[in-house]
This record gives C-alpha cells, structure tokens and sequence, in this order.
C-alpha cells in the first residue's frame, strides 16, 4: 500500500455518474457538416494548407501548426472543404473563430496508414514528440496545453509520470469508460510517454468511486510485467483531478507557486491524451475523435466516440434531448464548465462532456436568485478553497479594481473550480470576479508590452538618425579631404577666397552703377508737369535699388 496524502479544502458532491456508464461506448452518428476550428489547443491558431473545393480524407492534414505552441488540425472525416470562415465556437465570450468545415461524403475514406507496433529501440525521444506534434495531440484533460511541449523536459530529469484519471467532477464519465474499456491501450500510451520522458517511475490516479476502471488497469499492468507503472486509488473529493491537487495526494509533493510540476520532477497528462498517443504512433492516426459524455436532462444519458467537428445539437438529438425542451447546455461538467450561446458549437478537442439542462445540487444553487447578497464574512470559501487561498481577499480587490494588491494574494494560483462559488451563503460569483481580474491584468501586461516595443522602436529610430548623422560627416569629411589632397590648399583658405571673390564683385557693380548715376541728364529744359514727375519717380527708383545694393554689399 502506498501513502496517501490531502490537499486542504475541497467538497464532497454528489457524482450523478451511474446513467452514462450503464452501456457502452459507440461511436456517434457520422454528421453531415464537420466544423474544425483551427485553435482548438492553447497558443497560436492553425494555418489552413487545404482550400474550398478541396476533397479531403479521413486523417489528412488541413491546418499546419503555425508555431511551436501550436497544434495541427486534421479532417475527422472524408468529404468536401466547403468554407473556411468565422464560424461560433464553444467559448464563453459566444464569438466566432476561423474554423475548416467539411461536408461528410459518407465513406469514411481513410487516409494511407502505417500501422506498427511500437517498439523503444526504433525511435529516440525526439523522433517520438515529433510524431506526438503531427499527430495535433493535446492535453485532454480540459486545458489543450500541446502534449509535444509538455513531454519535452528541457534537460530537467523526470521522476515520475502521473496520469491522470481522477475524474472528480460530477456527471462526467468519459475517462472512466475510457479506462474499463480501453485499459490495454491506455497502457500502452504511457509506456509511449515514459520513454519520450524517459521518466523513472509511472502511476495512475483513480478515484476510488470507479471499482472498475481501477481493476481493468489493475489487470493490464499485471498482463503486461513492468515494475514501474503504480496504479492506484485516490479519495473521491473535488477537486482531486486537478494536476496540483492530484500530485499532492499521490506524492505529498507541492508545487510551488507559479511553478510547474517539472519543477519538483514530475510530470502529468490525463488518460484521454496517452490513448491518443497510443492511437497516433501504433495506428498512424492523429487526434480526430474522443470519447464525450452526454448527461442530464436527455433521455438516454451515455458516453460516444465522437468525431471532433460534430455540432453539439447532433449529439443531444442522438441521445433522446430536443432543441424544445433546451434551457442551458453546459460544455464540461457543472462546476467548471462554459454554458454555451448556442448548441451549433462543434465538439473539440477539450470537449469531455455535453451536461444538458443542469439542475441538480452540485451546480450554483438553483434557488439563488438574481442578485448576488452582500458578503457576511463567513470565511466558508476560505476553508473550501483547495489552493489555501483568501478568496474573500480576493473579490474585494477584484471588485475595487486594485489589481497590483489582488496578485499579492496569488490571484493567478486560482484554479477556478468553483468551491468558493458553491459555498458562499451571499450567492456572490466569485469566480467570476476572478477571471474578470486575471483577464484586466493580462489586457494591461499586453498594452504595457505594446508600449515598450513602441518606445524601443523610438529609440532605436532616433539611434539610427544619429548615427545616419554621424555617417554622413564622416563622408563629408573624407571627400574634403579627398579634394584638398587634389587640388593643393585648405579648405578654409579656398572658402575665404571665394567669399573675397564675391565681395569684390559686389562692389565692382556698386561702382559701376555709381558712374553711371553721375551722368548729367540731358534734355532737362522746357519739361511739361507731367514730363517732370515721371523724371522724379525715375530718380526715386534709382535711389532705392542704390540702396538696395548697399545692403547687399554690408552683408
């Protein structure tokens, strides 16, 4: 028996998971419009390498990963790329992004394959992350981090992989029939990431509200003859399926704040994301369905394989929901998931589950009511609170805008799941409030990056105006002294020679218009009025240029 150890906090809710796991999992109906967003990972989004008009198969590649954290996108079935436009996404802003839509042609028509069984001695390391990044495989656990980057250690020595299989939400089932039914697969992904990671030790997490999944796995390690995979039972309190939460209890290891779980030698993935591993380098097939739960108010509440692009609505309608009787459909489980604007939203590659018509007393309260009551000080969300944060603190200086005084109290170590939300008598949305103030404080780390870049690429034109300034000089300079070299002289001497020159000149003209006034008039005798005032404004013209010519001499 292996210790186990608590994390403070946390809540005992009702699991409401008996429904969907009474059948088994089958694949969905094939739908007639696939709809792929090309960010469906955390990073930069997709490049689309097919066009409109483009038949695809089943597996091919449409959108190209556009940077290191990025992921590729591929078509979940064979058909016709009909657009690539805006389209709504599940997001709880209800805004559209870029997506792929494909129109099924109904075949199923498969890509060429390289089926293999895997084996350690033919690929490194390198060459496994490789094929883990083309195959568009990323953290199934609901966070879509690119699982090439997490299964990179950077030089950093890994003692332990933890796969993660605590599925502590309440409604969601779709790791759990992963595990009784694809145990044998799920091992074989890990052993996959173990090597990529070359980590010493492996564990699985599952909590003990799921007998069978435990013993399916148990089984497996058995059939299978390795020392170093750990599968083992973990107390069933939300939220026990969050990575820090989950490495606490299996290693009495904390991770430290702001860190990561690399930084005390471990490192985790969800179950979901080592059978897509599996699947990618033993059967050549990329990340193009998952396993997603459908539960609440539906008549038939169960898990499907879906394809990734499937309209949420295809999926409700399969399982006996109508668009009539709809109220709120959640995407994820009651307690951290998004309540969707519309249920033409596509399946993605985070979606685990589709809670439809949620009432039930692990979600807010349904006799809250509009308005949120003023806080009483009761400290319930503190003691709640899994990461031994101040949640009251918290909102306080949420609400007042006080965003340097709000990360003094570890605003970005919430890991918004919602105990604090469940607990607080006053109905206040703290969680709300919170990612209101992470989201402000990233928007105001953006615009104070924006302004140093504007302000050091000020700087770095006025550099280049001044040493543009210094150059042309230096130019100057060497052809002055190119023509002195040429010509004999200074510079200086030929310049006051030029400025005598010109002096003399001026003077010479001054002369000569002197003469010339000195002239006695002739003709002058006998003139008319008329005669004698055109003479007059001759002379005063002729004064006035004088003048002029003087001034022009002076300087």
């Amino acid at each position: 028996m292996r210790r186990l150890f608590q994390f403070r906090g946390g809540l005992h809710l009702n699991a409401h998971k008996k429904n969907a796991t009474l059948k088994p999992v089958v694949p969905a109906h094939l739908p007639k419009r696939l709809v792929l967003p090309l960010q469906q990972h955390i990073g930069k989004p997709a490049k689309p390498v097919v066009a409109v008009g483009d038949t695809v198969l089943k597996g091919q590649l449409i959108a190209e990963a556009s940077d290191t954290v990025s992921s590729p996108v591929h078509a979940s079935s064979s058909g016709v790329v009909t657009a690539i436009t805006a389209q709504l996404i599940p997001h709880t802003s209800g805004l559209s992004a870029p997506c792929i839509v494909i129109e099924t042609d109904g075949h199923e028509t498969w890509r060429p394959r390289k089926k293999q069984v895997y084996d350690d001695h033919q690929h490194t390391p390198a060459q496994l992350r490789e094929k883990i990044r083309q195959a568009g495989i990323v953290g199934m656990g609901g966070a879509g981090f690119p699982s090439h980057i997490k299964l990179n250690p950077s030089g950093k020595a890994v003692d332990t992989l933890i796969l993660n299989g605590a599925e502590c939400e309440p409604y969601i089932t779709c790791d759990e029939m992963l595990l009784q039914e694809r145990a044998q697969e799920v091992i074989a992904g890990l052993r996959i990431m173990r090597d990529a990671l070359n980590a010493k030790r492996c564990i699985i997490g599952v909590e003990d509200n799921k007998p069978e999944a435990f013993l399916a796995l148990q089984q497996q390690v058995r059939t299978t003859n390795v020392d170093f995979i750990d599968v083992i039972q973990v107390p069933t309190v939300y939220p026990t399926g969050g990575e820090k939460q989950l490495i606490q209890v299996l290693t009495g290891l904390e991770v430290p704040s702001g860190g990561l779980p690399l930084d005390v030698g471990i490192v985790c993935h969800n179950v979901g994301t080592a059978y897509a591993v599996y699947r990618a380098i033993e059967l050549d097939e990329p990340l193009i369905s998952r396993y997603v739960t459908i539960a609440g108010s539906v008549a038939h509440a169960r898990n499907l394989d879906v394809l990734i692009g499937t309209p949420v609505m295809d999926l409700i309608e399969e399982c006996g929901g109508t668009p009539e009787t709809l109220s709120r459909v959640i995407m994820g489980g009651p307690m951290m998931g998004i309540a969707l604007h519309s249920t033409h939203v596509p399946v993605v590659k985070t979606t685990n589950c589709i809670l439809v018509n949620a009432r039930a007393d692990n979600t807010p309260q349904p006799s809250r009511g509009a308005f949120a009551l003023p806080c009483i000080r009761c400290g319930a969300c503190a003691e709640a609170c899994p990461i031994d944060l101040l949640p009251q603190q918290l909102y306080w200086y949420s609400r007042a805008k006080d965003f340097d005084k709000v990360q003094d109290f570890h605003l970005f170590d919430c890991i918004e799941c919602g105990c604090c939300d469940y607990v607080c008598p006053s109905q206040i949305p703290l969680v709300h409030y919170f990612r209101y103030a992470k989201t402000e404080i990233w928007a105001l780390e953006q615009e104070k990056k924006q302004a140093n870049i504007a302000r050091e690429r000020h700087d770095f034109r006025e550099f280049r105006q001044e040493r543009e300034k210094r150059e042309k000089q230096e130019r100057h300079k060497r052809k002055r002294a190119a023509l002195k070299k040429d010509t004999g002289g200074s510079d200086a001497d030929k310049t006051l020679d030029a400025k005598k020159a010109a002096i003399e000149a001026a003077m010479a003209r001054v002369r000569a218009k002197r003469e010339a006034d000195t002239v006695a008039p002739k003709n002058m005798d006998n003139l008319t009025e008329q005669q004698q005032q055109l003479v007059n404004e001759a002379d005063a013209r002729r004064a006035r240029s004088a003048a002029d010519i003087s001034k022009e001499t002076r300087a």
